[in-house]
């Protein structure tokens, strides 16, 4: 049997829903199990790894799902469907970071042809609902706000907002140097972007709870002409943000963006 006569709609629910293995499929359907995994592989549907079928543990927190929140609220997507998760950067180093937290098996792929874009995609329903329950849905770039973040995971769910779409800046200021010598400044920065102002705040409001950092928020206009919003912490409150959202040298995290940290956390006695 062709994998064209594999009805893609059919596959999800044996394979998804009702968690068969691919063997299990094959022998339901009536052609190969290699044609299952083609077929699986075509639909972007995360295949497992042969072996005993195992239960999935229940959806519920950990620092890494708290981490991976926070790259879908801003680099991520749920798709339609109800099951498809999508997470879309520039940087492929950061994708590979959710696969080996994750355990997934979906591939880094190149997308767009404007620019160098990479996305990984896998199908989880059970993920796919606990991540509506807690506030992400579709379509939700501009209208996005808070989510329901347990206080003790919101550290992760800020370090992953601001590895998906923020950044981590050090740079020595030379602008006055011409005037003394002693005018070069060690700068700071931690930022996040968002086109969504409502979450711009909520993720302000909660780092002045957590943290006691109040930070400012600026808008600025993309070349399209739609307006996005920076919210940024200065040196102060970043070598307070800092140690926070790196409390532990083993959490999830893109490894580029703590390395700019150390200097900072060392000095805070977290590193």
């Amino acid at each position: 049997m062709g994998k064209h006569t594999i009805d893609a709609k059919e596959l999800a629910r044996l394979y998804v829903d009702e968690r068969l293995t691919a063997e299990e499929v094959a022998r339901r359907i009536g052609c190969s199990e290699t044609t299952v995994r083609r077929r699986l592989r075509s639909q972007a549907l995360d295949v497992r790894s042969r072996g005993p079928r195992r239960e999935p543990d229940p959806v519920g927190w950990t620092r890494e799902r708290a981490y991976a929140v926070g790259l879908l609220a801003t680099d991520g997507n749920l798709s339609k469907d109800g099951r498809h998760l999508t997470v879309t950067s520039a940087d492929s180093d950061l994708l590979g970071v959710l696969r080996a937290w994750l355990g997934l098996q979906a591939n880094v792929r190149q997308v767009g042809t404007r620019g160098r874009r990479y996305r990984v995609q896998w199908s989880d329903r059970r993920l796919y609902e606990w991540a509506e329950s807690i506030g992400l849905s579709p379509a939700k770039s501009r209208t996005l706000g808070a989510l329901t973040i347990p206080d003790e995971y919101f550290a992760d769910f800020a370090r992953g907002c601001i590895d998906g779409d923020g950044s981590i800046v050090v740079y020595m200021d030379r602008y006055h140097s011409t005037k003394h010598a002693r005018y070069v400044y060690e700068r700071l920065y931690v930022t996040l972007v968002s086109a969504s102002r409502p979450l711009v705040d909520w993720f302000r409001a909660s780092l002045l709870g957590f943290v006691g950092v109040r930070g400012s928020i600026s808008e600025r206009m993309s070349r399209s002409g739609r307006p996005y919003w920076v919210l940024r912490y200065a040196r102060r409150e970043s070598s307070r943000l800092l140690p926070w959202i790196y409390y532990d040298p083993s959490v999830p995290c893109l490894g580029r963006k703590r390395v700019r940290s150390e200097p900072f956390l060392r000095l805070m006695g977290t590193s």
